[in-house]
């Protein structure tokens, strides 16, 4: 009997503290959608500056998506991100994780921004709904060097990956997942 005030009270504080601690972590998961959007921003104009010719295929498609990565290598290849892949005709947000692993000849580290230009409509949602996957790797990255040269869609995506700062020196097979980050999408 002793031990049922007790139990209230914890229950009480419990059910008082609850919704506090819900919106801490609304609030945390909107500054990490905040920062998220910040890079997209950022790094899409990055990529209009360093390779102009980018901007008519923005213009074309239906919609893009922009991850900040780090990889690591050491004989065994490991990375990871998060980013978000914008809708142009809705403008709705989806913000996704990537992560992956390889096996090959490197060492080193870097980070880089990688972007996703959709053609088509049913590209982005393809990517969006399914555990979309890229194969096969080669680079060679030595601090700033590598720039975006390419301004084409190839079967309906075109793919744009910028350095910042590091040095990696590799090849190998690697195999990259992106799929919708739960929380911050609120499911």
């Amino acid at each position: 009997m002793q031990r049922l005030p007790t139990v209230l009270l914890a229950l009480f504080l419990c059910a008082w503290a609850a919704p506090l601690v819900e919106a801490r972590r609304g609030d945390e998961l909107q500054a990490r959608r905040d920062a998220i959007d910040t890079m997209a921003v950022e790094t899409m104009q990055r990529l209009f500056s360093e390779a102009p010719a980018t901007k008519d295929l923005y213009s074309r498609a239906a919609g893009f998506a922009v991850f900040d990565n780090f990889k690591v290598s050491l004989l065994l290849s490991g990375a990871g991100g998060v980013g978000v892949a914008v809708d142009r005709k809705s403008g709705k947000h989806t913000y996704m994780k990537s992560g992956g692993g390889g096996l090959g000849l490197g060492l080193g580290g870097h980070s880089y921004q990688l972007v996703v230009l959709f053609e088509t409509q049913s590209a982005l949602e393809r990517f969006v709904a399914k555990r979309w996957q890229v194969d096969a790797a080669a680079s060679a990255v030595a601090g700033t060097s590598g720039k975006a040269t390419a301004a084409t869609f190839t079967e309906g995506i075109a793919v744009f990956q910028m350095t910042n700062k590091g040095l990696v020196a590799q090849a190998d097979v690697t195999g990259t997942r992106y799929w919708r980050a739960k929380a911050l999408n609120g499911n």
